[in-house]
């Protein structure tokens, strides 16, 4: 299935122009608000990163090609917001009705910010599922590059490393997959990869065909080559 978000190689986008050294981190002010009231937003726990992901994934592409990147973001927290249950459309539209909300005691409080945004969230969890793969093994990724447990859901394997021999440069230890933890599936926690691709393995005229693309990739995404 074609992801509207899943543009790594896509030719006719124009060449990537990243920001001059000393640039300011937002562009606009409202930028990084947009960024402060969704991280706010999930410390009240309604949702997880992966569902937060999804949310962004899951615009309509006409809305998710014509926003900025932090239009997206806000963009996707106004739908989760009303999806579970915590702002009403009334609400976001600054007509819903004064009172104390049930998650107001969640609330991330200033004084916090620091030391919540310094602690992180770790996504590394025990597994009972056996490692499969060992250092310089050659694998090769799931084609199609789809969620395996929801038609059309997330999925962190990319359209352009869809099909391609790798090879195993590291395991990273267990890790939540995202395939199930952004559908409420749990967390399933599974081996995690970096895996090696060659340029050639991935795009037809590679400028550089020696160079290598990276990947860290969750063990049900590969297969043995």
């Amino acid at each position: 299935m074609t992801r509207v978000h899943d543009m790594g190689g896509r030719f006719g986008d124009g060449p990537i122009d990243p920001e001059a050294e000393g640039a300011p981190v937002f562009a606009e002010e409202w930028h990084a608000r947009a960024l402060a009231v969704t991280l706010a937003a999930g410390f009240l726990g309604q949702w997880n990163i992966d569902v937060s992901r999804h949310a962004r994934e899951r615009l309509s592409p006409k809305d998710y090609a014509r926003f900025s990147y932090y239009e997206k973001w806000i963009s996707g927290l106004a739908d989760l917001l009303v999806e579970k249950g915590v702002l009403s459309l009334d609400d976001l539209r600054g007509g819903g009705e004064e009172r104390a909300h049930p998650l107001t005691e969640k609330v991330l409080k200033a004084e916090a910010v620091s030391a919540a945004l310094a602690k992180g969230g770790p996504a590394d969890r025990p597994s009972n599922v056996a490692v499969l793969y060992s250092v310089g093994q050659d694998v090769i990724t799931n084609r199609p590059a789809a969620n395996r447990l929801v038609d059309g859901g997330h999925t962190r394997l990319p359209i352009y490393a869809s099909g391609a021999k790798g090879r195993i440069l590291r395991l990273h230890g267990t890790h939540v997959l995202p395939d199930a933890n952004a559908h409420g599936l749990g967390e399933a926690p599974e081996p995690l990869y970096a895996v090696a691709f060659p340029a050639s393995e991935l795009w037809i005229n590679p400028e550089h065909p020696k160079d290598e693309v990276v990947l860290d990739l969750w063990q049900s995404y590969l297969v043995p080559a």
